[in-house]
Formats: structure tokens, sequence, C-alpha cells
């Protein structure tokens, strides 16, 4: 699992002083970069073998402004070509949002996902597992 904590920034509000529904998945994707380094092996963003395939975000409770949220993410499952990535948001110690994300590996020159190599696989397998609900 990586974790990271995120403060709230005052833009990222919206008219009802909440976070902005639209912020999460952003954070989300902050949260997958361990995911990112694992497969980026020092080299650019733009050579990175892995495109989104699909994002869900489930909003179980209010996030405010004032107050760091703290990102989980883990890995749900590894397919051939693809993986699913757990996310959760907390906020004082409370679940406030929680979705998933399908990372496909995707051979750039060729523009077709591919099957994820190994040394990729041994790398993710300590991921798998769902998130602590606590």
């Amino acid at each position: 699992m990586f974790e990271l904590t995120l403060t709230p920034r005052f833009y990222e509000t919206d008219a009802f002083g909440h976070i902005n529904n639209t912020v999460v998945t952003g954070w989300f994707e902050t949260g997958r970069s361990g995911l990112f380094e694992v497969f980026s092996e020092g080299g650019e963003a733009a050579t990175l073998p892995l495109i989104l395939a699909r994002i869900e975000v489930d909003f179980v409770g209010q996030i405010y402004y004032g107050s760091d949220v703290t990102i989980r993410t883990g890995i749900e499952r590894l397919g051939n070509s693809s993986f699913v990535v757990l996310h959760q948001a907390w906020q004082n110690g409370k679940l406030v949002a929680r979705g998933k994300a399908v990372q496909v590996y995707f051979e750039h020159d060729k523009q077709a996902s591919a099957p994820i190599p190994q040394r990729f696989r041994e790398l993710l397998e300590p991921h798998i597992g769902e998130l602590p609900e606590a």
C-alpha cells in the first residue's frame, strides 16, 4: 500500500465550502505516483508504459478545507495487461471517498496494450490486497 497526506487548498473548494468533487480524481492520480515510479524506471513521464482506461469514485463523506487528507493506494488485482488500483481518501479519521482505476500496460510505439512484464509484476504483487477500513 502507498500512502500520502495532502493539504486541501482553498481554490479546491466549491460554493458550499466542500472540496469540489472533481478534485478527488486528481488526488487519486497523485496517489498512484508510487506506481508510476515502478513503471518509469527513471525515465520521462512521456515514456511511462501505462494508460488510464477507467476511473470510478464513490463519495462517502463530505471533505472540507482546513484538514489534511490521507490518500491510500493499493492493487486489487493484476490481470494479463492491466491492473485495478484501489484508492481511499481519509479526513479526520473518516473514510470520505473511495475509488478504483484501471491501468493498462501500453506500448506507445505499437499503440497497443501488452502483457505486464514479470519484473513489474514482482514489484506490484506486495501491494495486492484490500485497503484497511480504519
